[in-house]
């Protein structure tokens, strides 16, 4: 009898887990459905490149990211708030306004013959990858860290 109420508990806990994966899902979503921030920054940084998807990751608890793909192939991440948490240029120069200075000028002073085409914001961190394929750790102040290999 024992064993029946472990093996029982182990399914329900399986089919419980299963259920969370389950409901989790990705939705394609319109650009004026985005947050504010998101489309606010969309506006500023990729003035007259077309949106071509974004993506609205759900997860049980609400939004968890959106994803947004462009025209020209950059792809970008924003929290559930529409912060950006991710910029990939695929190979291209992403243009640097929301890059913090002090890693903008670290890249251009150090690597004056790269550009910066990828960009992620961590909670602590940000990571800079260059046109040459080198990536840049920098602290949550911009401040450089090391090169990642």
């Amino acid at each position: 009898m024992k064993n029946v109420k472990k093996i029982t508990g182990v399914f329900i806990f399986i089919f419980m887990l299963a259920g969370g994966f389950i409901s989790a899902q990705d939705r394609a979503i319109q650009v004026n459905q985005l947050p504010k921030t998101a489309k606010t920054f969309l506006a500023l940084h990729f003035k007259g490149i077309p949106v071509s998807s974004a993506i609205e990751d759900r997860e049980i608890y609400g939004v968890d990211e959106y994803k947004v793909y462009l025209s020209n192939g950059m792809k970008m991440e924003f929290d559930s708030n529409g912060n950006w948490k991710e910029v990939d240029g695929k190979h291209q120069k992403l243009p640097y306004g929301f890059i913090p200075l002090s890693i903008r000028n670290y890249a251009t002073r150090n690597f004056p013959n790269t550009s910066i085409v990828k960009v992620e914001k961590k909670r602590w961190s940000y990571k800079a990858e260059l046109s040459n394929g080198l990536e840049l750790e920098f602290d949550k102040n911009g401040n450089f860290k090391r090169i990642d290999d």
